[in-house]
């Protein structure tokens, strides 16, 4: 598996997926903090009742379940593309790397380039507020939790693309998929707790540490059950998806 590994990271110089990735999480930060430079926004920055901190983390939760979709599918398109494009599968199976092994070693691979992109993609928003103006003290906990979350989610559906990249030698499906999920993602922000967990993309809701309490917001945690749950249904198909790639013959 090291091996295999090592392999999608020379894969991915070629594919430019660090470039990829670095203009999507720059894309997220920006967009999430556009709204921190209007003159009506700004007013709020000194005053700890109007939670500025907690209305940028609404924007960046929104921005988030938009384009994390996206990025997945495009992430685990590419990294899978390659196999398809020539005889990827063939020679990696005579070297002793099956699919399954393959699909594998490119989840492993991509969330290494993941985690600290979405860690960054957290810290470039936090100061965007603080360049800004924000003086209120931030709440840490919130932002770090739902990081967390999120960069999880990323990698439950980098698993599902992956397969499906995998399975379908179309990658339009697998990037139609993703761009139907940002939609999905960003409707069950709308919706409630009920139809957003039967929803696989409505986990980028489900992760979300802010809600509204009337005409105010709140800080609040997410129901972390069903978030395991997810978690641990994905990985079960997952595993289950790659081994029977194993027995198809390519």
């Amino acid at each position: 598996m090291r091996r295999a590994v090592r392999l999608e990271f020379r894969k991915m110089r070629r594919l430019r997926t660090f470039l990829i990735t670095a203009i999507l999480i720059l894309a997220v930060a920006g967009l999430s903090s556009f709204s921190l430079f209007a003159g009506s926004t700004q007013e709020s920055f000194n005053d700890p009742d109007a939670m500025p901190w907690a209305g940028l983390m609404v924007t960046y939760t929104l921005m988030a379940a938009m384009t994390s979709p996206i990025l997945a599918a495009v992430l685990a398109s590419r990294q899978t593309e390659i196999e398809h494009s020539g005889v990827g599968w063939t020679l990696a199976s005579t070297a002793g790397y099956s699919p399954g092994v393959l699909c594998r070693a490119k989840l492993v691979a991509l969330s290494t380039v993941l985690l600290p992109a979405v860690a960054v993609q957290s810290l470039l928003v936090i100061g965007m507020g603080l360049f800004a103006g924000i003086r209120v003290p931030l709440e840490p906990w919130p932002w770090l939790l739902y990081t967390g979350l999120l960069f999880l989610v990323d990698v439950a559906f980098l698993a599902l693309h992956i397969w499906l990249a995998a399975v379908v030698e179309n990658q339009l499906v697998s990037v139609g998929v993703g761009m139907l999920g940002a939609f999905l993602g960003v409707f069950t922000l709308l919706t409630s707790t009920a139809v957003a967990r039967v929803i696989p993309w409505g986990y980028y809701a489900m992760i979300s540490t802010i809600g509204q309490q009337g005409d105010r917001l709140v800080y609040l945690t997410p129901p972390l059950g069903w978030i395991a749950g997810f978690f641990i249904l994905v990985g079960l198909v997952f595993a289950v998806a790659t081994r029977r790639l194993d027995r198809i013959e390519r």
